[in-house]
């Protein structure tokens, strides 16, 4: 049986270490072929291990005492806090003691971190960050979400690849439909930067480009990947974000503004919870670092025990569907089409 080895970072995130340890030993009891090494305090990583017996075997600690804290500069934190829990997980993957790393920390030192702590893969401009958001018919992923806000051409039309073999290796999606975030759907629509990736991405023969993703199509899961550079994609998200937090906010508020719609809301309770599950961050782990060596999950800040062990089942099924190297396969295709 073949063993896929994570890194964790176990001091990053509100809930940290307790919720990563609870999480880490949640995922070492689901999948009996994974291996998880816990960078943090080693006095205090052991006593949270002390019911963990049974898992115990498959759990190294990465001894490091200094954190990355949220509010810290991301590249001077990554230089200089070598014994931090995040840059020892991270430098655990460089040095091939693991294959993928997890944290719930700051979002800059983990992009800062995935940079110069792992490194690109050999052709890959830019890494991106690629949250998978719920549809309304599936869901789909959206790259960049905020790290490169200045982009060139080239760079989305490799966001394209990453995303695609992505979504084929770890959702199981057949030919992903990769759609270019744009004002119009008509090819001539756009700034330079729209109409000349759309250009090379028809010509490029390593996924399957299905033309511009107006801003309306976006949550409708028509498309399973949206390209963005990060600046755009990072206000779809937080915007997306922001408005479904409204809306809940908005129907709660009505469901109980009388007595006649509190016994509706309260006969509409099994859908509506199944809704919340559909919506939940919980269920999707986190958010991949796509375009670096092994596999990188950025998880939610506020991630408990369920969101780190569904992070580390991501990073597991990253590393079992080969995405960095099918990344580097496809990169081919893309020659011909900068050609």
């Amino acid at each position: 049986m073949k063993e896929y080895i994570i890194a964790l970072d176990a001091m990053g995130g509100d809930q940290a270490p307790d919720a990563i340890v609870a999480g880490a030993v949640a995922a070492l009891r689901q999948y009996p072929d994974i291996k998880i090494l816990l960078a943090g305090p080693k006095d205090r990583l052991e006593a949270l291990l002390t019911d963990a017996g049974d898992v115990q075997a498959r759990v190294e600690i990465l001894p490091a005492d200094d954190v990355i804290a949220m509010d810290e500069s991301p590249m001077l934190a990554v230089r200089r806090k070598v014994n931090s829990s995040l840059v020892q997980a991270m430098l655990a993957v460089r040095e091939k003691r693991a294959g993928a790393v997890v944290s719930a920390g700051n979002t800059g030192a983990i992009l800062a971190g995935g940079m110069l702590r792992i490194g690109r893969i050999p052709g890959i401009e830019r890494p991106a960050l690629a949250p998978v958001i719920p549809g309304a018919k599936k869901p789909f992923m959206l790259i960049d979400a905020g790290a490169n806000v200045d982009c060139q051409p080239k760079y989305l039309v490799q966001f394209g690849l990453m995303g695609s073999v992505y979504m084929h290796s770890v959702m199981g999606i057949d030919r992903p439909q990769v759609g270019l975030v744009n004002i119009g759907a008509e090819a001539e629509k756009g700034n330079k930067l729209t109409k000349e990736t759309y250009q090379l991405m028809q010509a490029q023969t390593s996924y399957c480009f299905a033309g511009n993703a107006e801003a309306r199509d976006i949550p409708t899961g028509d498309f399973d990947v949206v390209v963005a550079d990060g600046f755009d994609g990072n206000i779809i998200l937080k915007y997306t974000e922001g408005l479904a937090s409204a809306m809940m906010g908005m129907l709660k508020a009505n469901l109980m503004a009388s007595k006649v719609s509190r016994v509706g809301a309260a006969l509409s309770r099994p859908a509506f919870r199944k809704f919340k599950r559909c919506m939940d961050y919980n269920a999707y782990g986190g958010a991949p670092l796509l375009g670096v060596e092994g596999a990188v999950i950025k998880a939610h800040g506020a991630s408990g025990e369920t969101a780190i062990m569904n992070a580390v089942r991501q990073a597991r099924e990253m590393l079992a569907g080969d995405v960095a190297g099918k990344i580097r396969e496809g990169l081919s295709g893309l020659g011909e089409a900068e050609a």
